[in-house]
C-alpha cells in the first residue's frame, strides 16, 4: 500500500511566493517543491505529482498560478489533478486573493489578514478584509470549490502585504494559514 504524501497547495506561483513558502515549509520540517513556481506554473499535475512522491518530509507545499488567466488555467488543471490523486492527500489550500481583472472567486472557511487576524471576510491583495463574507477574489481560484478538501484559508498576496509577509520576516501572514491548515488537519508537523 503506498503512503499518502501530506500536501498544502498553494495558488500563487511567483518568486515572492516560493520565497515565502520555501521559508515556512523549512519551519514545518516540510519540503516545498520549488520547481512548482511560475506565473504562470509550467508542470502538469503528473509531473508534480512525481516531485511530491519523491519529496524528502511532509508536509509538502505546492505552488501553482494561472497569471489571471480567465477560466481553468494551467496551473488550475495541474491543482485539479494533484489534489484528486489517489496517492495525495491534501490537508488544505491557501487560496492567494489577487486583483484580477475578471471575476473569478472562491469560498474560503477562513482569511488571515494583513495584521494576522482570522477574519470570515474575503481579504483582498494586501491582506485588507473585503465587504463579502466567505468570498475571496483571485486568478487561481476557478476551480477550488470543485474539490473535496478540509479547509479553505484566504490571505493576500503571499510574501508581500506591504512587507508585511516578507521571506526575511519568516512570512509570518502565510505561517498563521498554515498554522491553521495543520491544526485542522489534525497533522502534527514539527514547528521551528
Amino acid at each position: 500500500m503506498v503512503k499518502k504524501r501530506k500536501v498544502i497547495l498553494i495558488t500563487d506561483g511567483d518568486e515572492y511566493a516560493k520565497r515565502a513558502i520555501e521559508r515556512v515549509a523549512k519551519s514545518y520540517g516540510g519540503r516545498c517543491i520549488s520547481s512548482s513556481k511560475g506565473n504562470p506554473s509550467v508542470l502538469t499535475g503528473s509531473e508534480v505529482v512525481k516531485l511530491i512522491k519523491k519529496a524528502k518530509n511532509d508536509p509538502v507545499f505546492v505552488m501553482f498560478d494561472d497569471s489571471g488567466f480567465l477560466g481553468e488555467g494551467a496551473g488550475e488543471r495541474a491543482l485539479k489533478h494533484v489534489a484528486n490523486h489517489p496517492d495525495i492527500d491534501v490537508l488544505g489550500i491557501i487560496a492567494v486573493a489577487s486583483k484580477t481583472r475578471q471575476a473569478e472567486w472562491t469560498r474560503i472557511d477562513v482569511c488571515v489578514d494583513k495584521f494576522g487576524n482570522l477574519t470570515p471576510y474575503g481579504v483582498d491583495k494586501f491582506g485588507v478584509p473585503e465587504l463579502e463574507m466567505g468570498r475571496l477574489n483571485g486568478d487561481t481560484v476557478y476551480c477550488l470549490d470543485e474539490l473535496n478538501v478540509p479547509i479553505i484559508v484566504g490571505i493576500g498576496d503571499i510574501g508581500k502585504m506591504a512587507k508585511r509577509d516578507h521571506y526575511s520576516q519568516g512570512a509570518p501572514i502565510t505561517k498563521k494559514a498554515v498554522e491553521i491548515i495543520l491544526e485542522r488537519s489534525g497533522y502534527n508537523a514539527s514547528k521551528t
